[in-house]
């Protein structure tokens, strides 16, 4: 479900469960945890993360989510998280289709992100009953402002591609005929570099690493408050039934 390869000093990552629009599951967070941890290999200079047939991922399997314990679900996710903020070489996102969720949360910790025209971004957790995860709600008011940042995680509903670039999520919107062009002229730079001066210049652009641990654990403490409350219980379940939510709950 995850396939991993390396090209050029390129490590590949790729999400691959498109009967289920690439959700992803704890087994496949410890793959790309562990994918981006090689990445400390002297010989990669970049890590790319991409989702296969043009979709990127749409966010966790709710399903899954909700059979696991919070232990269970937290650790891998926490594990690729931090492997991706503490990542030392340029992380390229190519965005494709859907990136919902935790794959809207990802692009957030990447250093390049190019996305088609068409694709569909959203960061749904108020709508779970549940808060933003993995500092979200530190980095977004630091690069879209206050008032962009509550639009898309207090409304929490689905955002064009224009309105992910507008916000700074992204770095480049393109049709999808370029998309693939666009990331292998991005990766063939990126490897022409010198490699200390590469991971030294991440490392000076990444300066608030720190405040973004912090913010990552005081955000994890109330998200698993949220996960045993009634209105995030109520969330899942309308989700699994597909039905309605009684917004009663919900006061």
């Amino acid at each position: 479900m995850i396939n991993v390869s390396r090209k050029d000093a390129v490590v590949i990552i790729e999400i691959d469960r498109p009967h289920k629009k690439n959700a992803l599951i704890p087994q496949m967070y410890l793959d790309m945890a562990k994918a981006i941890e090689s990445a400390s290999d002297e010989a990669i200079r970049a890590v790319l993360i991409q989702g296969s047939q043009g979709c990127f991922t749409a966010g966790n399997d709710i399903s899954d989510f909700m059979t696991r314990s919070d232990n269970q679900e937290v650790n891998e996710t926490f594990r690729f998280m931090m492997a991706l903020v503490k990542c030392p070489v340029p992380v390229v996102a190519k965005v494709e289709g859907l990136a919902i969720g935790i794959g809207t949360t990802l692009l957030l910790h990447c250093d390049f992100v190019y996305c088609t025209d068409n694709a569909k971004f959203a960061m749904p957790f108020i709508n779970l009953g549940l808060v933003p995860e993995y500092a979200s709600s530190y980095i977004l008011p630091r690069i879209s402002g206050n008032l962009q940042a509550a639009e898309l995680l207090l409304l929490g509903e689905t955002f064009s591609a224009q309105k992910a670039y507008e916000c700074g999520i992204v770095s480049k919107v393109v049709s999808e005929d370029v998309l693939p062009e666009l990331v292998a002229q991005t990766l063939t730079k990126l490897v022409s570099k010198p490699k200390m001066a590469l991971v030294q210049s991440k490392a000076l652009l990444r300066n608030q690493n720190a405040e973004i641990k912090k913010h990552i654990i005081a955000e994890l403490a109330v998200f698993a408050e949220a996960m045993v409350s009634e209105p995030a219980s109520e969330a899942f379940s309308a989700f699994l039934e597909k039905r309605p939510v009684n917004r009663l709950i919900y006061k």
